[in-house]
């Protein structure tokens, strides 16, 4: 049985770098192969095992020049030191996977990729929960949510990384007041002199979604999207969004037209890369 740690006894405890040494070189039975594989310095390696020994107080290795030799005790604790790491391999496995990856978005949770994502994730024993934040962005930098859904095209804090993985076509919103409802053909660019209300925080349309911005339009800004729309419904400007706005944003004083040349926006996946994903994280990211 391995020592207890006695907090006040100055007595070193048996680690699992000193289990994973061991079996590591049972089986290359060479230090300098095991070193090698353990990315460790031979002399390294040499102290962790010696170190062991003491711990244990005997010997479970006989070596020379010419011969490496596990002794019967160092064969017997090697059957332990295998069963230990395997069980406490599986157990933290299985824990990793069952957690929790927190996904968070602003607006217009895209249905489709995330019900897919979700399935293929939650198949392999993990959870996702999904929480509504005004700044995705923000909510990431600061540990709040693990993954963010955005579709703003920014610049991203240091240690954040992203993807693209999907691409919306843009309808117009305005308000059922507007003569705009009305138009039988409309094209983008004759929509640029009309005042615009811009979501600054998430919004995927601004006054730069033009080619040649004109620096006198009006601009109605807000931070959220139920204040953009209600903007919108007021007939303070018009705005423009993805085309699933449609069938998930439907609002009495809104009405969405096709605009067949508008540009499409762009939804990104972002996640921290200071420190490290963890497993499950990672395996989040290798599903979607």
């Amino acid at each position: 049985m391995l020592p207890v740690r006695d907090a006040y006894a100055g007595r070193m405890d048996v680690e699992l770098r000193h289990l994973r040494a061991f079996i590591a070189l049972c089986d290359e039975g060479n230090y300098t192969r095991t070193a090698q594989r353990l990315h460790l310095t031979q002399p390294s390696l040499t102290r962790t095992i010696q170190q062991l020994e003491r711990i244990l107080d005997c010997r479970l290795i006989e070596r020379s020049a010419r011969r490496f030799e596990i002794t019967d005790t160092g064969s017997e604790f090697l059957a332990q030191a295998r069963r230990i790491v395997a069980d406490l391999d599986a157990v933290c496995s299985e824990i990793q996977l069952r957690a929790t990856v927190r996904v968070g978005f602003s607006w217009l949770l895209p249905d489709a990729w995330f019900a897919a994502a979700r399935t293929r994730f939650e198949a392999l024993g993990g959870r996702v929960e999904i929480l509504r934040v005004d700044d995705p962005i923000a909510a990431l930098a600061a540990r709040t949510i693990d993954i963010a859904l955005y579709r703003k095209p920014i610049r991203l804090p240091r240690g954040l990384n992203s993807r693209r993985i999907a691409t919306e076509q843009r309808v117009l919103a305005v308000s059922a007041n507007s003569p705009l409802v009305r138009a039988r053909e409309l094209s983008w660019s004759d929509l640029a002199e009309y005042p615009l209300v811009v979501n600054t925080v998430s919004g995927t349309t601004d006054q730069t979604s033009w080619p040649t911005p004109d620096p006198g339009r009006r601009i109605v800004t807000c931070t959220n999207f139920d204040e953009w729309i209600e903007l919108v419904a007021a007939d303070r400007g018009i705005g423009a969004v993805p085309e699933l706005a449609r069938s998930r944003a439907p609002h009495p004083g809104v009405v969405y037209r096709e605009v067949p040349d508008a540009p499409p926006s762009h939804l990104y996946l972002a996640w921290r890369t200071q420190p490290a994903p963890s497993r499950s994280i990672r395996e989040f990211l290798e599903t979607t």
